[in-house]
Formats: structure tokens, C-alpha cells, sequence
């Protein structure tokens, strides 16, 4: 059985599918990164809950997705059903005990959990321009528009703002051209028309403040566990690159603010990374070379990235190499991509002369999979067709009314519901604007008035004084008219020279 320094995973099989020993996940090698493969209802999710619940249990946080809804029950206290109890006959689980665990639900929408933020500078250009699907150029111009944010002070925090730096770079596309490069009002258009379409899918929610602060996905309760962030993402899998996009920044923040703490007996955190393919369809070769380069480097700041798909074709070679904990459950074989795939898996487990790992993994049962975690000194152990330990809490979704009673309950509660909107781009770039405007009309007032002229005694026939309502002339305004009318003539010129004196001597 598993003790204070490894969380209990599950019971090996022998050949004749009697108990052979416990498996385990070393709690010193839980930064070691891992991978939780197999096809839909194999059970990847409670062995994700089963994870959740031995870091917590051990003094970790935890953050992951809920995509279908049925990890929220793991915030509830487990039942006694007959298929649970049996299973924990198996694996010798004894005592099995239920528990309910501390978590903080949160939700994009703000609908199920607590809102969840960042800011349009922390996301930076290279994530939203994968987020916003853009192309090379369209890339290069929001580059430009950051560039210009830095140098210029203006704070880009949600959406308004950059699309009011974007027309802004519009209006001045030629003066930033000869500084920068070629910056099109095409390319400029395509990036607002995008905005736009991310913004009637609910992206506006995301960027705002105030935003979420790492330390808040990182605590740990009085009797000293670690509390689960669980993200509803039913909704959000509407939009999944949205999704994706929202977890590799949260890794590149907690990589960019984390210090170096090197090995330690036990993660700081824990980051389940649930439908993983995500990520990684259609990406650039420079988003996955920073991904890679995240999961690689993460390691030293104490966090452990686990990733979670049905394929493990889904992560790139590089990602899958730095993925040293595995449990593989059942894989279908039909198709010459599915046999490329129970092939990929095979291969990547430290053989064991007992079975044939390629043909255990299309044969696994509901609950059963090839395990193999970190042995001393970080070497993979040999894999083991191992049945899956039941959870300790509910099995299931909760009601909405339990959710709700939870997240009014929660140590975050209030901190994020309101929106902070401070002075920011958009403001500074309207305000700078009506400067102008202003600067230009009053610009106009004064060529109007030293242009204009006044004759003493006589109304605003000429200048700015008061003005008759009247529309009838005098005869005054009348004559006057008619001199000015006839300052086209030598006559006429005769005439104003005559009256305003200063003008013929100025000439």
C-alpha cells in the first residue's frame, strides 16, 4: 500500500489475473510530468479523479477541466456501491474510506464557478494570434500593435482596448510602415473582423480584469490539503481553440511567475491537461516548440503538467518524450491509425516478458490499464496490466444546487465576480483623440477670426459680435456687403484700404 511519500494508484495482475502488488506514484517524481491515454468510456477520468485526490491528500493543489461535468462530484463525499466496494476487494484497498475534497470551481463564463481572467498583455501576441487563427502578416501587425502598447503606455487589458489600438494603427498604417515594416489596413481589417467573432463567442468574459493571480489556484487547506481547481469546460468546449489557448497561458504564467526550486519530495502543483489534441491541432511549429519548451523546463519550478487524451498520436514526440508517468487504458484497433497508435503506446512502456503490451492494450477492461510509473532514481518501471483503485469521493456529477452552495463558500468568493474596468488603451487613445479634435477646432476658430473682419458700430456683419435675429438687412449691412463683394475690383480694394487704413499702409 501506498504511504506518506506515494499516492496508491492501483493492484497489478499476475498472468492468471491474480493480485500481484500495489502501483504507485512517487510523490518526488510527481513533477515528472504524465500521460493518461485511452479511447471514450475506458475510464480516463477516474483515473484522472483518483490522481486529483492523492495529490490533494498529499499537500498538493491541483488544477484541471471538467469537460463532460463528471469530475465535479469529486468536491462530494463517496457512496458504498457494490461495483466500488468489490473493486477495493481487489486492489486490497483497506481501509476504503470516502472523503470529500476542498475545491474551487471555476468557469471562462462565470456561470458554474468563479470568473475566471486575463488581461490582453498577459496573453501576449503569440498566443492570440493562435487563438484568433491569423495568418503570417496578420501575425507580424500584432506584433506591431504590441510593440507600439510598450512604447507608447497604453494597457491593453480586454478586448476594447485592443481593438481601439487596432484602429489607431489603422489611421497612422503609413507612419508605422516606414518604422516597422508593412502594415496594411487589409491586414489591420481581418484582425478586427476576427476580434469581433471571438468576442460573439464569449471571449469578452475572458479578457478583463481583475485577473486571475496564480496564488489563488495554489492553496492548500487548514488540515494541510491541497485544493482542486476544477474548470467547467462543457460550455467552453464549444470554443475549443479558446480552451487550449487559456491553458497554455495559465502554464506559461505559472512558468513565467514560479521560482526555481529544483527536485523536491512533492509537487508545488499538479496540472491536469484534459482533451490535450487540442493543443496541438493545427498549431504552428513555433507554438509546439514552446510547449515543448514549457513542459521541459516547468519541471524546476515544481509543477507537474499531466496530460489527458484518447490518442497518444495526439502529442507530438518531443511533448511525449518529457512524460516520464503513464497509465494507457483500452485502445480500439479498426483502423490503420488506431493500430499506429496501440503501436506508438506499446512502444513508449518499458517492456514485460509476462504479456504483449500491444495486444493487453485493445484487450483492457473498463477500469484496467497498462501502467508505469517513475521507479527510484526516475528509471520508468516495467508496465503492468493494473486495475484501477474506485475513488474515495462521488462518482458523478453534483447538482447544480450543491455547485452553487460550494463556489458562495469558497476562500475566493467575491474576489473575482466584478469587473474592473480602469483606464486603459481604449480610454487613453479617445482621450488623446478629443485632444485633437479639440487642438484642431480651435485651430479653425482662430483662422476663422483673424481672417474675418469688424467694423465699429455696425453688427456682426463681418466678424463675431452680435448677431440681429433678424434676417433682414440694414442698409449699412447692406453697403457693407457690397463693398466686400467688390474687393475683387481695384475700386473695392480702393475702398477697404481707405476704411481699414493699416491694410494700404501695409502695403
Amino acid at each position: 500500500m501506498a504511504d506518506e511519500t506515494s499516492i496508491f494508484i492501483g493492484a497489478s495482475r499476475k498472468p492468471d489475473d491474480s493480485y500481484q502488488r500495489a502501483e504507485e506514484l512517487l510523490l518526488r517524481y510527481g513533477n515528472r510530468h504524465g500521460l493518461v491515454t485511452g479511447a471514450t468510456g475506458t475510464g480516463k477520468t477516474v483515473s484522472l479523479q483518483v490522481l486529483a485526490e492523492g495529490f490533494s491528500n498529499a499537500g498538493v493543489p491541483v488544477f484541471c477541466a471538467d469537460i463532460k461535468g463528471d469530475l465535479s462530484g469529486i468536491s462530494m463525499m463517496g457512496e458504498a456501491k457494490d461495483f466500488l466496494v468489490k473493486r477495493a476487494e481487489q486492489v486490497k484497498l483497506d481501509p476504503y474510506r470516502f472523503q470529500e475534497f476542498p475545491v474551487i470551481f471555476w468557469d471562462l463564463f462565470g456561470e458554474q464557478g468563479h470568473p475566471i481572467r486575463a488581461t490582453i498583455s498577459e496573453m501576449g501576441p503569440l498566443l492570440l494570434s493562435r487563438l484568433m487563427n491569423l495568418t503570417e502578416a496578420q501575425e507580424g501587425v500584432m506584433n506591431i500593435a504590441f510593440r507600439i502598447a510598450d512604447e507608447e503606455g497604453l494597457l491593453l487589458l480586454d478586448l476594447k482596448d485592443l481593438q481601439a489600438l487596432l484602429a489607431n494603427i489603422a489611421e497612422r498604417a503609413d507612419e508605422l510602415s516606414a518604422r516597422y515594416g508593412n502594415v496594411t489596413k487589409p491586414s489591420v481589417g481581418a484582425i478586427q473582423r476576427t476580434l469581433l467573432v471571438l468576442e460573439s463567442q464569449g471571449a469578452a468574459n475572458f479578457f478583463g480584469e481583475p485577473a486571475l493571480r496564480i496564488a489563488d489556484i495554489m492553496r492548500t487547506t487548514r488540515d494541510g490539503r491541497g485544493a482542486i481547481s476544477v474548470l467547467a469546460a462543457d460550455k467552453l468546449m464549444m470554443n475549443p481553440r479558446l480552451y487550449a489557448t487559456f491553458l497554455l497561458w495559465l502554464m506559461s504564467e505559472l512558468f513565467e511567475e514560479l521560482p526555481e526550486v529544483g527536485d523536491l519530495d512533492q509537487p508545488k502543483l499538479v496540472f491536469f491537461f484534459d482533451e490535450a489534441h487540442l493543443l496541438f491541432e493545427d498549431a504552428p511549429k513555433v507554438l509546439i516548440d514552446r510547449v515543448e519548451q514549457v513542459v521541459r523546463l516547468i519541471r524546476s519550478k515544481g509543477v507537474g503538467v499531466y496530460f489527458v487524451t484518447q490518442n497518444p498520436l495526439d502529442i507530438p514526440e518531443k511533448v511525449l518524450a518529457q512524460l516520464g508517468n503513464r497509465v494507457q487504458h483500452a485502445l480500439r484497433a479498426y483502423t490503420p491509425r488506431e493500430q499506429q497508435a496501440v503501436r506508438t503506446a506499446a512502444e513508449t512502456f518499458r517492456p514485460n516478458p509476462d504479456f504483449d503490451c500491444a495486444t493487453a492494450i485493445t484487450q483492457l477492461a473498463t477500469g484496467e490499464a497498462l501502467v508505469s510509473m517513475l521507479e527510484d532514481k526516475g528509471v520508468p518501471a516495467m508496465v503492468q496490466r493494473t486495475l484501477i483503485r474506485p475513488p474515495s469521493s462521488r462518482l458523478g456529477p453534483i447538482t447544480p444546487d450543491e455547485r452553487r452552495k460550494i463556489v458562495a463558500e469558497s476562500p475566493v468568493a467575491g474576489q473575482y465576480d466584478q469587473v474592473v474596468d480602469r483606464e486603459s488603451a481604449f480610454e487613453m487613445l479617445q482621450k488623446k483623440a478629443k485632444e485633437a479634435q479639440d487642438a484642431e477646432a480651435q485651430a479653425q476658430q482662430q483662422n476663422r477670426g483673424g481672417s474675418r473682419w469688424t467694423i465699429p458700430g455696425f453688427d456682426d456683419v463681418l466678424g463675431t459680435g452680435n448677431r440681429r435675429s433678424s434676417n433682414r438687412q440694414t442698409v449699412a449691412e447692406a453697403a457693407i456687403k457690397s463693398v466686400v463683394r467688390s474687393v475683387g475690383s481695384s475700386v473695392g480694394r480702393a475702398i477697404v484700404r481707405g476704411i481699414l487704413g493699416s491694410l494700404a499702409r501695409g502695403r
